[in-house]
């Protein structure tokens, strides 16, 4: 889907392709900082305090973007045995990762909203900064889904520690992977939107970012 921009407007697809990297690396980059911050040097061991987008890529998950949208970085690690405060220091590493694609969504869109006036908002710098927005806002709020791996599943787990709670804990850990991967599923092979929960939402905050209608513009960008 998205590859197939490297044909048809290579410009634009370098300047999705560098929204791409630079938000999952600052994504992944901020987990490692916290965690860092919060005593555990176990990410900057291994490299992952860094700016440097191969740091971080999951090659696999880099190509799943490209082709369908849909992809993933490699997991920061981190020793929760380091941690000043195990439980709730997890938190703050996982929600540093949406944390930053929020705080990039948001300079995105001030710039977009100050350049786009003067340069056209289909020039390649609107455009960039464009998809900055999109691409952010959909991370973040994709990523604060309470299902396991991702980052909301830290505060999930939190909130729900007491020992009644254990099923429910069982449930999202087991079979919330199994989950998001059938809606994923039915997202590439139907023209069903299973993740409705995540576009929707994503598109109200970056349609309120960039006081624009979100999805529309990128379609026009796309050229769809």
């Amino acid at each position: 889907m998205f590859l197939a921009l490297l044909f048809q407007n290579p410009a634009l697809f370098v300047a999705f392709l560098a929204a791409v990297l630079i938000s999952l690396t600052l994504h992944e980059f901020s987990h490692a900082l916290v965690a860092r911050a919060r005593g555990d040097h176990t990410a900057e061991r291994e490299g992952r305090l860094s700016l440097n987008p191969f740091a971080h890529l999951d090659p696999l998950g880099f190509l799943a973007f490209l082709i369908v949208g849909f992809g993933w970085a490699k997991p920061v690690p981190y020793n929760p045995y380091n941690l000043k405060d195990p439980k709730w220091d997890a938190v703050k590493i996982a929600l540093a990762g949406p944390g930053m694609n929020l705080i990039l969504a948001a300079v995105s869109a001030a710039l977009w909203r100050l350049l786009s006036p003067s340069f056209g908002v289909l020039n390649l710098l609107s455009a960039f900064l464009y998809l900055m927005v999109f691409l952010n806002v959909m991370l973040m709020v994709f990523n604060v889904i309470p299902v396991h791996p991702l980052d909301g599943s830290k505060l999930f787990f939190a909130l729900f520690d007491a020992p009644k709670y254990e099923g429910l804990r069982r449930f999202v850990a087991v079979r919330g992977p199994q989950i998001l991967i059938l809606l994923v599923i039915v997202s590439l092979f139907t023209p069903f939107n299973p993740f409705f929960f995540v576009t929707d939402p994503a598109n109200a905050l970056c349609s309120a970012f960039t006081r624009t209608d979100c999805l529309n513009m990128v379609y026009q960008l796309f050229g769809g």
